[in-house]
């Protein structure tokens, strides 16, 4: 895989990372271009418009600021809309291997959003190590190349790594391998927000039995997996009354539940109100209500993030 490489104007690029190599490089993707990488570990940041990614773990939009990162199994296919434009790392296990060797940090399976600081920084640090890589495309990859971005993307995920030492297991490794599976899990949450995931599908993927499963999700994350589905799909709920047209049964339907009184349940227990006045606040620009039912929504999932 060349280290360098920008899908742009409808263009479509498949990357692969030979196993047991020690790969790293840059991508882009911008206007209606289109990438999907294999074998790589892969971390990437929206900075302008939106882009839709599919992957294992499930369909995900990113807006601008924020950032999604996959496993190296994960095949994501990165498809930018007309204005957006979205750049990304792809490391293979080897060499994530040497950034803990060099920094004794890692980088971790997860979706989140940057500052508009951070986000600055990212885009500096990825030019600068894109520009380095180009600077020789033939020559062996230099993991130090990437140091700097590295690091910095690491303290983007400081908030999450502060959780692995609440992981079973004896040693640091052990404990890194297992939030590692754990997140992955977290984040097919996320990617399947339009129905209800079963504990034995998050079993499989993480490699666990279902019981281990759920016992150290929930000592991680402090709510059960069926908690945080339930919660997902309902935040994954609200966007879509305030993002899009859709008739309050079709938002339903979009986010798992079966029958329209089940979602209106829910959702006011959920946000304190119905989602027709949810709706109506937003487009109303309510700064009370719209504010209120916003708050209670991130309070939540500060509650679900930090513990």
């Amino acid at each position: 895989m060349e280290q360098v490489q920008w899908a742009d104007r409808g263009q479509l690029l498949q990357l692969d990372t030979p196993e047991g190599a020690v790969q790293g490089g840059c991508i882009g993707v911008s206007r209606l271009g289109s990438v999907q990488v294999s074998g790589g570990f892969t971390f990437w940041l929206q900075l302008h418009g939106s882009s839709w990614v599919e992957a294992k773990e499930g369909k995900f939009r990113l807006r601008s600021g924020d950032w999604i990162a996959f496993e190296k199994d994960s095949k994501p296919n990165v498809q930018a809309d007309r204005f957006g434009v979205c750049v990304g790392l792809s490391l293979s296990g080897e060499a994530l291997r040497e950034m803990t060797r060099f920094a004794d940090r890692g980088l971790y399976a997860g979706r989140g959003q940057m500052t508009r600081h951070d986000a600055r920084i990212g885009l500096r640090l990825w030019r600068e190590a894109a520009a380095r890589l180009g600077e020789n495309p033939g020559a062996a990859f230099d993991a130090s190349l990437l140091r700097p971005i590295l690091l910095h993307l690491a303290g983007v995920q400081r908030d999450l790594a502060a959780r692995i030492p609440r992981c079973p297991g004896r040693s640091r490794s052990r404990k890194r391998q297992v939030f590692g599976r754990l997140q992955r899990a977290r984040l097919y949450l996320e990617g399947n927000c339009d129905r209800v995931v079963r504990i034995s599908e998050l079993a499989e993927l993480t490699s666990f039995s279902s019981w281990y499963f759920s016992k150290t999700f929930h000592s991680l994350y402090e709510e059960s997996p069926q908690a945080a589905s339930a919660r997902m799909r309902l935040e994954h709920a609200a966007d879509l009354l305030t993002s899009t047209s859709m008739m309050i049964g079709e938002v339903a339907a979009a986010s798992g539940f079966d029958n329209c009184c089940s979602f209106a349940r829910a959702f006011r227990a959920r946000f304190g109100e119905s989602a027709t006045r949810y709706r109506a606040a937003a487009t109303r620009g309510d700064a009370g209500k719209a504010q209120t039912a916003a708050r209670k929504s991130l309070e939540r999932k500060s509650l679900a993030s930090n513990g």
